[in-house]
């Protein structure tokens, strides 16, 4: 895989391009989360390889431990621009979210839904309060625990599914019964159930004996490659004018 590596407003952004791109139409892609000096890894090659085999770009970028704040989904909105404005990338993006990562797509995805196409996540992080947990998180809000949870409506995912229901984004989850770091129940299973709720589209795979971990079977699951496939050629909602 050949990966190009940029600067975006000081944080570190790469994208890999499929070797056949269209000359007229925009490249369809993945948007990967979290992106960090050894992510993505290794483990993700596979996954990766049937994105670009389907004509399909991936990108993201490092904004550390920001925990899906204003600030990093600032710095998100600056890659998509360049992205989309500079690089010739659909203005729909498919996000794909690993663990820590679906507080940053998620909260960026509730801000731009008619920029998203779907959302995949692998043992995503969707409850602020689960993972990290308030204490944590609240650093990088800059808030105190008790001002984050004061106002924890306003920045945590699974309370912020409103606009990606309306826009009728289309969601698919995998997530283990036995994680004991982003929980299934407080984060993909209460997101399932909130989403439902609202009237979106969800597909939650639960499987059984696997925790938080680099088992093989998240990142080669053709169901999940499938799914973003399938949304990057035929995008959900109305169309989008971007940021």
């Amino acid at each position: 895989m050949v990966t190009e590596r940029f600067m975006v407003e000081g944080h570190s952004a790469f994208l890999m391009l499929p070797v056949r791109r269209s000359g007229t139409d925009k490249t369809p892609w993945v948007w990967y989360a979290p992106t960090l000096p050894d992510l993505p890894g290794k483990e993700e090659q596979w996954m990766f390889r049937q994105f670009l085999d389907a004509g399909m770009a991936i990108a993201g970028i490092d904004v550390g431990e920001s925990y899906g704040n204003p600030q990093g989904c600032a710095v998100y909105t600056s890659l998509y621009v360049d992205l989309v404005r500079h690089r010739g990338l659909s203005e729909r993006a498919c996000l794909l979210a690993r663990s820590r990562g679906g507080l940053m797509l998620y909260n960026w995805a509730t801000d731009h839904p008619s920029s998203v196409a779907c959302i995949a996540g692998i043992y995503p992080a969707c409850d602020l309060a689960s993972y990290p947990g308030l204490k944590v998180a609240s650093v990088a809000y800059g808030m105190t625990e008790e001002q984050l949870s004061a106002v924890l409506g306003k920045y945590n995912p699974i309370d912020r599914l409103g606009p990606l229901a309306k826009a009728g984004v289309a969601i698919f989850h995998l997530h283990g019964d036995r994680d004991t770091v982003v929980p299934l129940e407080k984060n993909s299973g209460e997101l399932s159930r909130r989403y439902r709720q609202l009237g979106g589209t969800m597909v939650l795979r639960i499987i059984e004996g696997q925790g938080h971990n680099r088992w093989s079977g998240w990142f080669e699951s053709q169901e999940l490659v499938d799914f973003v496939i399938a949304h990057a050629r035929n995008p959900s909602g109305s169309g989008s004018s971007g940021p």
